[in-house]
């Protein structure tokens, strides 16, 4: 097997460069609001770095104090409490219940308070557009966490999409099982019409698709049976057409015991490690599958087609930085001005309104 390229996303003389130009400025001081499912690995990723500073956790609930006092950082019930403080914070990462994202944001906002919001930017499209113009008028940096975008293995595969000729159709699976505690106290909201899969999970998958792919103009959908009961929806398959004429499927649901899904496939996190497969692009020249980052060709063929065998290539990938460490270090070159959002809040809604499509179909198919 001939060697592969190797995406290295942080080059020694790139890394020499960022550590000299880090020197000139004071720390980042970051605050946290919200302390549930993802705030803790935040937290994490904040004290890790050298660049910032973790100067306050916000909850309302007993959870948010637990949290705090694990990390060592002062704590607020809530961000009016924080903005009473000495010590106000450069940046925020908010990453609240979806249907507080916007007033949340404009109070940080109203402060100066450069952001990072977790996806879904919200709920609701109006209210997710009027952070985007709330953070413009401010002059304040807004990003959004779509934090895929840093992932390895996505950059890899974008890189090498051009060895694949004309892409002609993805496949999609996210499928896991959310244990009963994930929709218990004070996380019921989980339950409703906002708290399923659609804006939680898959929306992560759209924006990933529509960055590695461009946009998608049409979804047909069908949603799967009911075990728990709740109003939220469990899961469903979808087909999806793209502005270039790509087309796709996707399966997905939240109470099927499987290994195939994004944060089993790449291991994120606490996740246990599948590395099983998620996506599956199919171009006119190659195919190629992730995480595993198996290439099928013939490119060492004198003929194509199905009696030949296919060369498969494994492309090698640095997994040396997580998404979410990787996303941390571009929001503090975002906000000192060194870069531009990777995920703007237009990129955001983009992804939102493919999801409300979603949400649609599958009452409507």
């Amino acid at each position: 097997m001939p060697p592969s390229a190797v995406i290295n996303l942080y080059p020694t003389s790139r890394r020499d460069v960022e550590e000299s130009q880090s020197d000139q400025f004071p720390k980042v001081k970051v605050a946290l609001i919200g302390s549930g499912t993802i705030g803790p690995r935040h937290a994490h990723f904040i004290q890790k770095n050298k660049e910032t500073t973790l100067v306050a956790i916000v909850d309302p609930g007993k959870q948010g104090q637990i949290v705090a006092a694990n990390f060592g950082a002062p704590y607020f019930p809530s961000v009016s409490e924080l903005l009473k403080s000495s010590d106000i914070p450069d940046a925020a990462i908010i990453c609240t219940p979806n249907h507080t994202h916007a007033a949340i944001s404009k109070e940080l906002i109203d402060k100066g308070i450069h952001i990072l919001v977790e996806k879904p930017l919200s709920d609701d499209l109006e209210d997710g557009a009027s952070i985007v113009e709330y953070a413009k008028a401010a002059r304040v940096k807004l990003l959004v966490g779509h934090h895929r975008r840093f992932n390895p293995h996505l950059l890899e595969a974008k890189r090498v999409f051009p060895t694949l000729g004309k892409i002609i159709m993805v496949n999609g699976l996210w499928t896991t099982q959310k244990a009963a505690s994930y929709f218990a106290s004070p996380a019921e909201w989980r339950r409703g019409a906002t708290g399923g899969p659609v804006l939680i999970n898959m929306i992560h998958e759209i924006d990933i698709l529509q960055y590695l792919l461009g946009p998608i103009v049409r979804v047909k959908a069908e949603r799967s049976a009911s075990e728990r009961g709740y109003e939220a929806e469990e899961g469903g398959v979808l087909t999806l057409r793209f502005a270039n004429g790509i087309v796709g499927s996707f399966a997905f649901c939240d109470n099927v015991p499987s290994p195939y899904s994004y944060e089993a496939g790449v291991g994120e996190g606490a996740f246990p490690l599948s590395g099983m497969d998620f996506f599956r692009i199919f171009g006119s020249e190659a195919s190629l599958s992730l995480p595993d980052m198996k290439r099928f060709s013939y490119d060492r063929s004198e003929e194509k087609g199905w009696w030949v065998p296919l060369t498969v290539d494994v492309l090698k990938v640095d997994t040396k930085t997580p998404a979410f460490e990787a996303q941390l270090k571009h929001f503090v070159r975002v906000v000192r001005g060194q870069e531009e959002p990777r995920c703007t809040g237009e990129e955001a809604l983009r992804a939102l309104l493919v999801a409300n499509a979603i949400k649609k179909a599958m009452t409507t198919g």
